[in-house]
């Protein structure tokens, strides 16, 4: 299902020879999801043959994971210009870790002991 761009995405693919750029403002669409290998990305533009463009991007979950960590590592480096968009990240990765975990947290018995320290944290 896409979902309107909220903001702005900006792709440059870089070959010996050539160069792609390309932008995706607010009237463009998104779609995000996992499957079977990993995650698929596709962003589009619709509109005119000079204006219709799409972006289509697949990673496996253990590559997605390391971008993710990355991420992690430099956060704490946003600029104060990203301040207001902290909350926003912030509950989407909290939102994208009980996804992944409620498996393991639907039989509470079987949580460990930093798993339940956790939790407790999402929770509060």
């Amino acid at each position: 299902m896409t979902k309107p761009i909220p903001d702005k995405a900006e792709v440059a693919i870089e070959f010996p020879e050539k160069l792609y750029i390309g932008t995706f403002e607010r009237n463009a669409r998104f779609d995000a999801h996992f499957d079977d290998a990993g995650i698929a990305v596709a962003l589009r533009q619709s509109g005119s043959a000079e204006t219709r463009k799409t972006v289509r991007m697949h990673f496996h979950d253990l590559l997605f994971a390391e971008i993710l960590g990355e991420l992690a590592k430099s956060a704490g480096e946003l600029p104060p210009a990203h301040e207001a968009h902290r909350e926003a990240l912030g509950k989407a990765a909290e939102q994208l870790y009980l996804s992944l975990s409620r498996s393991r947290f639907d039989d509470l018995s079987t949580l460990k002991p930093e798993d339940e320290v956790r939790l407790l944290h999402i929770l509060e």
